[in-house]
């Protein structure tokens, strides 16, 4: 019997409650500005929290930026220091020599000189003969400003001038380099512009900047879904003593 009663109290309450609702919803509509209520929404407004062009998100991409140009200048200064070969262009063209690259680790000094051969291998800086302090370079160029581009004939070759970039030093001297492939040429002309004090302005450091602020904004959405949800439900609460403090719309009160 208790069980049943309070089954009929729970029942009375709800109908209460939900009359309450519709009363205080229906009377708030009613006093409502009905040109603004049907206003429509701005679109920014309709764009969800988690939407990767809404303005949170948006906020969130610009802060992690900073740290993101930090962590790609990183990795393109370290690809200079570990070196590249790269392919001497001559006018005669009679057989393909190679010269090496490669920044020092403290990024003060370029060291480079000829090799007979090819190497994918890190050559020392010991056996590299010349070298070009980073504080004496001027500017770096690329594409048809390059002195080796503008020989006859090499302007017509899109292939090298994609490829092609130099640094100008002391002046009136130049260093001048043609990439092994788009890629390496990207990191740099990166890493030139990056020990310049210049932005990075490649394809590549694009590409990488979406990449990983993409990934660290994923990163950091798993870490607000970390939410532990417990293996037992809460306890219920006890019922009321008593229900008076619901108000009884169905009196009428004079």
């Amino acid at each position: 019997m208790k069980s049943v009663k309070g089954t009929q109290n729970n029942m009375r309450v709800e109908k209460k409650q939900k009359k309450y609702v519709t009363q205080s919803v229906t009377s708030r509509f009613n006093t409502v500005d009905k040109d603004r209520a049907y206003r429509p929404m701005p679109k920014s407004e309709m764009l969800s929290q988690d939407d990767p062009k809404s303005r949170p998100m948006l906020e969130l991409r610009e802060k992690l930026q900073p740290e993101v140009i930090e962590l790609i200048k990183q990795q393109r200064l370290n690809h200079l220091c570990e070196g590249t070969c790269f392919r001497k262009i001559s006018a005669r063209r009679r057989q393909d020599k190679f010269w090496y690259c490669r920044l020092s680790p403290n990024h003060k000094v370029l060291h480079y000189g000829d090799i007979e051969e090819f190497s994918q291998g890190q050559i020392s800086h010991d056996s590299l003969q010349d070298k070009v302090t980073v504080a004496d370079i001027k500017a770096v160029v690329t594409g048809k400003d390059c002195p080796h581009m503008r020989e006859k004939g090499a302007l017509k070759n899109k292939e090298l001038l994609e490829l092609a970039f130099s640094i100008l030093h002391n002046s009136d001297e130049y260093l001048n380099y043609i990439a092994p492939d788009k890629h390496e040429y990207c990191i740099w002309t990166d890493g030139l512009n990056a020990l310049l004090g210049k932005e990075m302005t490649s394809e590549l450091t694009r590409s990488d900047m979406d990449t990983l602020v993409t990934m660290e904004l994923k990163l950091r959405l798993l870490d607000l879904e970390n939410i532990q949800i417990p293996d037992v439900a809460p306890p219920v609460p006890k019922e009321p003593s008593t229900y008076n403090f619901v108000y009884d719309f169905t009196q009428q009160h004079n």
